[in-house]
């Protein structure tokens, strides 16, 4: 007579035994997130009372048994997690009260079976992270009550349905990574849904913010006769047009790659497929002690999988205003861009209430710990490494990828350490994407007090030259180990008149680190003479006009000279 059963969150293994299957009054089943293995057995269709089956989270393998789909009271079904293969079976659509259905992250394929139409009280639908091939059903449009779409990391192909157009109750939709073409709808909830829900598909089109290409009109046979007249003069100017820009772009490609250093710019390998459940078990639902990390807008945990790899977690607090959108442009640029000294995203969890993105684990922390912790120390060699590899970043996003990007918060907060001391800039939610080096734009979004440049924080003028203001004052603080904030610097003093003023002194003795002149490994006077022309390079990046800072390009190769003298007049003593 057991109606409830619930053992998940344990380390059972084995198979589901089937005499579960005996217990005829069972309602609630919940075995998730354990290491259960085999197949799901196929005398459940005996549990004719089932509404509540918990399944998810698992290494459960072999296909969907027919007889799930005959329990006609099911209202949730959660098989999530697990390796489940092959196709849908077309009696799906017989549960006719389901409510919850999420297959997401297990090895499906074949077509989605159309007959789900008919799952008329269906508000969550999640098919993430499978197999499935065809195109999306148009009797999606029949799932009247749906709130939750996720179709993404799949082989889907076609159009995405106009039908979906009828689903007014629909807050979240995610058709990205697979090879979907053609217009993306744009009435009903469509209007609601931005970039993050189309990404990486093969030709769809669209609205700019959407960022697809924009769809192409029908002109007519004249229209179209006329252009191919023009064509007919302009093809080969236009042949020879290209064949000269293909060369301008290859010498300065080849330059770029010189200019940037350790640059990867091979595509990304294939998000990490993680479920949102993954990620609070990961984390231990969330526990203090994982906190590594606070961001303007969440926080940061780290996070252990099953498979004992460690990884960072950002969980945004969807209650701040912005947070929205910082998901949305972290997720884009950390999606695209790649190079040695930038974090990596390895995937992110997107619901209508739960956003995070995963990211790769760096096991030293990030700079202020290191700079401010009394346990903890960075040597003169070290620091130099670490602002040089911030600075060829700083390059890279400036003139490394197809658009300029402008971080906007540089500060020691997002700088990232690895085990091995590489240095990776981290957290892109205010970051912009301009069309040009020379452009600006303007933004009401204000970034750290301290680290911003003049007119940013005046005017709201957002351009390449304010990283490079926010990256002086960042070289400033790592040798000399004192915050823009702090309390030393009242009235007009700050750190930039506190540097210089020291070095028309020449007292740098006063303003360095003490504790780089207590490093037995260096000689004190190759170090002052080091952080000399150190502080001479921060101020150079932190003039008051934009237009005479130095440029981005110029940084690493000013840090490269100063550490090469660094070791030489090291070597002599």
């Amino acid at each position: 007579m057991l109606q409830g059963l619930s053992l998940e969150n344990n380390r059972l293994q084995g198979p589901i035994p089937s005499n579960l299957c005996h217990l005829k009054s069972l309602s609630k089943l919940y075995l998730r997130g354990n290491e259960l293995v085999g197949q799901i057995p196929g005398c459940i269709n005996n549990l004719a009372l089932l509404r509540y089956l918990y399944i998810g989270s698992n290494k459960l393998t072999s296909m969907v048994p027919l007889g799930l789909w005959s329990l006609t009271d099911l209202l949730v079904a959660d098989l999530s997690s697990n390796s489940l293969s092959g196709p849908l079976s077309l009696e799906l659509g017989n549960v006719k009260v389901l409510i919850e259905l999420d297959l997401s992250n297990n090895q499906l394929s074949g077509d989605i079976p159309v007959t789900i139409g008919s799952l008329k009280n269906l508000y969550f639908l999640s098919l993430v992270g499978n197999q499935l091939e065809g195109s999306i059903p148009k009797s999606f449009g029949d799932l009247v009550s749906l709130e939750q779409l996720d179709v993404s990391n799949n082989n889907l192909s076609g159009e995405i349905p106009k039908s979906l157009e009828a689903l007014i109750y629909l807050k979240y939709l995610n058709v990205s990574f697979n090879r979907l073409r053609g217009e993306i709808p744009t009435r009903g909830p469509f209007p609601n849904f931005s970039a993050t829900s189309f990404m990486s598909n093969d030709a769809l089109c669209g609205a700019p913010q959407l960022q697809v290409l924009p769809c192409k009109k029908d002109t007519s046979r004249s229209t179209r006769s006329k252009i191919r007249h023009i064509l007919t003069f302009l093809l080969p100017a236009i042949g020879l047009t290209l064949i000269l820009v293909a060369s301008l772009v290859l010498i300065s490609k080849k330059f770029q790659k010189k200019s940037t250093g350790l640059v990867d710019l091979s595509p990304l390998a294939p998000w990490r497929r993680v479920s949102h459940y993954e990620l609070l078990r990961a984390t231990e639902w969330f526990n203090p002690s994982k906190l590594i990390g606070e961001g303007s807008f969440g926080s940061v945990y780290k996070a252990t999988f099953l498979d004992g790899k460690d990884f960072a977690i950002k969980v945004l607090n969807l209650q701040i205003e912005g947070a929205f959108h910082s998901f949305d442009v972290e997720c884009e640029l950390l999606s695209n861009i790649r190079h040695r000294n930038l974090v990596k995203i390895i995937s992110a969890c997107s619901n209508i209430d739960f956003k995070a993105i995963v990211l790769e684990y760096m096991p030293n922390g990030n700079l202020e710990t290191w700079l401010y912790s009394g346990d903890r120390f960075l040597s003169m060699l070290q620091r130099l490494n670490i602002m040089i590899d911030v600075a060829t970043a700083l390059e890279y996003l400036h003139f490394g990828y197809s658009k300029t990007i402008v971080h906007c918060d540089l500060k020691p907060n997002n700088i990232l350490l690895d085990e091995e001391m590489v240095a990776h800039v981290a957290d892109f939610g205010i970051s912009k994407l301009l069309e040009d080096e020379d452009l600006i734009k303007r933004t009401m979004t204000l970034a750290t007090i301290g680290y911003m440049a003049p007119e940013y924080g005046f005017e709201g003028i957002v351009s390449t030259r304010g990283d490079v203001y926010s990256y002086g004052i960042l070289l400033m603080e790592t040798f000399t180990r004192k915050k823009p904030t702090d309390n030393i610097f009242v009235e007009e003093m700050n750190l930039k008149r506190w540097v210089e003023e020291s070095l028309d002194d020449r007292s740098i003795v006063e303003i360095i680190d003490a504790s780089l002149l207590g490093d037995e490994r260096y000689n004190d006077a190759a170090t002052m003479d080091s952080v000399l022309s150190i502080m001479g390079l921060a101020l150079d990046c932190c003039v008051d006009s934009p237009e005479e800072r130095i440029n981005t390009r110029s940084i690493p190769i000013a840090l490269n000279k100063i550490k090469s003298k660094f070791l030489q007049d090291f070597q002599r003593t």
